[in-house]
């Protein structure tokens, strides 16, 4: 299990690394602050490449595939100067490109970069640290074929944190063996979505010398990314995006692709040998039991792209088993903490030191503070001791036939019913309070008080079908007339003409980015927690259940997690229907679904001061907002 160290340093010493003799010829690395110090040149640092041997065959040609990585380091650095290692290892670096800006690697005359995509390098390395842009297997200048969270993606990046141990063999473009004789082996991965991801992954095989992780926006388990409880998000997606990211010729990784949809079981939905590979909380590569490494999660709540589902199983895995981590929760959709309004000075300033700590030892504070920092609103952020709220208390929220939801159950025998038809989103959440054939919607009368969700709501159904199995659909809504972050549009921010600086720069490569606005938009109601299943996999991700037909049975899942306050005044609605068209790629299965109110509920982790011993109903049926059209987010299929 993972201890955090003690520290080593005190806040406002100078730490040497250098040998006497070097140390007299170039600057040390210097702590002022409880922070590293800009002391080594950016312009003069030295950037080399290297390609790194894996112990996988990935495109099957009879030779062990290379990973591409990209270095700059300071000049200083050596065997007499050891430096620590930030790596971003990515897919995208020849095609989307990285951050909001989409930035792609640029290459000198000499083969080596003159541009680093984002502002890693040119804030860490003149404070003392390595930078790398590690190219994913299969993708930019690495050998082999990508497929999409398995063993090429996982083991070529544990191939680096291998050889900057000693442990794998590294060569030059020329052939000749590289050494990474200028690092202490002390390592981090950082990134968002799929490099972000590949820090997961890397982090789950145990991998020594990997010290910390952060990984943004970040897939945990594939499954998850394109499977909710047996319903299929989207078809052959693996084998798009594996073609996606590899700019060689198609042919060259067919066989792969080829294979990937043969193995990904589209046709049921369920969890299978191809997505225990790609499962890092508990899969067949990786085990969060494995995990060495510090972890600082970054992720959005509102993120239907990297669904949220992907960090809170990851968190509470990480909390169960001990190992040190920090996280910050934002409102926003797939966006870099880097590009959150009003934060991009504190997200720096916060990575660096938790760098320092982790990497240096350095002892700055980081670990004593409060583990979460987590947006309510569009200015609003709070710190708390961990996430969820650890005060929250789960409220069973009950449905009624006259359409109310209330902390009383319903009266025996009292059912609802509607047919599992392929319904947008949109039209499940209009009219709440009108009758529809695709749905049933109950709310509550006005808040008394505000309440504030944290942490993930569960849908406790008992329904009988008349057909084996329907997709069912559970959204918790927010009604009420408010001004809130505008995920739906632009992931929530817009780029302003303005910049902002963080590092130092050379004519190629500058650390200057737009600085961004929040989005905010005014509606009179907003889709707060969602989550789908498959009736059939109600007990069993691999082993599909048909119900009896005609036969009532219980079916339980988690929604996605969310932290949102419904506020006083405003109303909860629960929303049950069938497929959701928003999301899933699925047709309805046209079963005729009842539900049994009174054994049926949906339980919400309220972070309450005070318990909950009232919730108001109204003495008439609430009729809703009509035709509602939310923007909807996005639909993109790759995750940069």
């Amino acid at each position: 299990m993972p201890q955090i160290r003690p520290a080593l340093l005190s806040v406002a010493l100078t730490l040497v690394i250098a040998t006497p003799a070097q140390a007299a010829n170039g600057p040390e690395i210097t702590i002022e602050n409880g922070r590293t110090q800009p002391v080594f040149s950016y312009a003069d640092a030295v950037r080399e490449h290297v390609y790194v041997e894996s112990e996988v065959d990935s495109d099957a040609d009879g030779k062990l595939d290379r990973v591409r990585v990209d270095i700059i380091r300071p000049k200083e650095s050596g065997p007499g100067l050891k430096v620590p290692v930030i790596i971003d290892e990515s897919p995208y670096y020849d095609n989307s490109g990285r951050g909001n800006e989409s930035e792609r690697k640029v290459y000198g005359p000499d083969g080596n970069l003159v541009k680093f995509p984002l502002f890693y390098d040119n804030y860490f390395v003149p404070r003392g640290y390595a930078v790398l842009n590690v190219d994913m297997l299969g993708t930019t200048k690495s050998d082999g074929c990508p497929d999409v969270g398995g063993k090429a993606d996982v083991l070529g990046g544990k191939a680096v944190i291998d050889w900057l141990n000693g442990r794998a063999k590294a060569y030059r473009a020329d052939g000749t063996p590289a050494a990474a004789d200028w690092t202490t082996g002390r390592a981090a991965m950082i990134g968002k979505s799929y490099d972000g991801t590949l820090a997961n992954a890397v982090a789950a095989t145990g991998v020594e010398g990997l010290e910390t992780i952060v990984p943004i926006s970040a897939i945990s388990s594939w499954y998850k990314y394109q499977r909710a409880n047996g319903v299929v998000y989207n078809y052959d997606y693996a084998s798009w995006l594996a073609n996606y990211v590899d700019t060689d010729p198609e042919a060259k990784c067919q066989a792969v692709r080829d294979q990937m949809d043969a193995q990904d079981g589209d046709a049921t939905g369920d969890y299978n040998p191809f997505w225990a590979e790609r499962d890092y909380i508990s899969g067949l590569l990786g085990d969060a039991s494995k995990v060495k490494a510090s972890v600082f999660v970054v992720h959005t709540a509102n993120d239907l792209n990297v669904k949220p589902d992907n960090f809170s199983a990851w968190w509470q895995a990480l909390a169960d088993r001990g190992v040190p981590r920090k996280i910050w929760v934002g409102q926003y959709q797939h966006v870099d903490p880097f590009d959150f309004e009003g934060r991009r000075d504190l997200w720096v300033d916060t990575l660096h030191r938790w760098f320092d700590y982790w990497l240096l030892d350095v002892e700055n504070g980081v670990m004593r503070e409060p583990r979460a920092d987590v947006q309510l609103g569009p200015t609003q952020w709070i710190k708390q001791r961990d996430w969820p709220a650890p005060f929250a208390t789960k409220v069973a929220l009950r449905p009624a036939a006259d359409g109310t939801l209330g902390l009383l159950p319903a009266g025996k025998g009292e059912t609802a019913s509607f047919t599992d038809v392929r319904m947008s989103e949109n039209a499940m959440v209009a009219d709440i309070g009108t009758a529809k054939d695709g749905r049933v919607a109950f709310t509550t009368g006005a808040l008394p008080l505000s309440l504030r969700l944290s942490g993930t709501p569960t849908a406790d159904l008992r329904v009988k079908l008349d057909k084996p199995t329907a997709n069912l659909t559970a959204l918790l809504v927010d009604l009420g007339d408010d001004t809130r972050v505008d995920w739906r549009t632009g992931q929530g921010i817009t780029t302003l003409a303005e910049e902002d600086c963080h590092g130092e720069s050379t004519a190629q490569d500058d650390a200057c980015y737009h600085k961004v606005a929040t989005n905010v938009a005014t509606r009179p109601l907003e889709i707060v927690a969602r989550g789908w299943i498959d009736v059939q996999n109600r007990g069993s991700l691999d082993t599909p259940s048909p119900l009896p037909v005609g036969t009532y049975g219980k079916v339980k899942w988690l929604t996605m997690p969310h932290d949102y306050t419904f506020k006083k005044g405003h109303r909860i609605a629960l929303v049950i229907a069938g497929t959701d068209a928003t999301y899933s790629g699925e047709a309805g299965t046209g079963a005729a679904v009842t539900v049994d109110l009174a054994k049926s509920s949906v339980v919400v982790p309220f972070a309450l001061s005070l318990p909950l011993s009232d919730m108001p109903k109204d003495k008439a049926r609430f009729r809703g907002p009509g035709r509602i059209e939310l923007p909807q987010p996005e639909r993109t299929f790759d995750f940069f």
